[in-house]
């Protein structure tokens, strides 16, 4: 498993910078991390690149609303958005 630097910037605001020796101040002073918070952080803006990640491509949502209307649309996406919910 690799280090997760967003991680690290979201649970710690004093880290400027993390590379493979570890994560740093503005100062460049060492900041300890402790790895098991770091391990066990999910990202609460993960939901977006799922969602994007299985949206229709566009050409392919314009025909959904062509042939189902804009509520055959809106339930193909609502489907998605239920699947990812914010913050999970």
């Amino acid at each position: 498993m690799s280090f997760n630097h967003k991680a690290a910037y979201a649970l710690y605001k004093n880290v400027k910078s993390c590379n493979n020796n570890g994560c740093y101040d503005a100062n460049g002073n060492k900041v300890e991390v402790d790895m098991n918070a770091i391990n066990a952080w999910v990202d609460p803006e993960a939901y977006k690149v799922s969602r994007e990640m299985e949206y229709p491509p566009i050409q392919d949502q314009l025909d959904d609303i062509y042939h189902n209307g804009i509520d055959g649309w809106k339930a193909t996406i609502k489907a998605i958005k239920d699947k990812y919910p914010k913050g999970t």
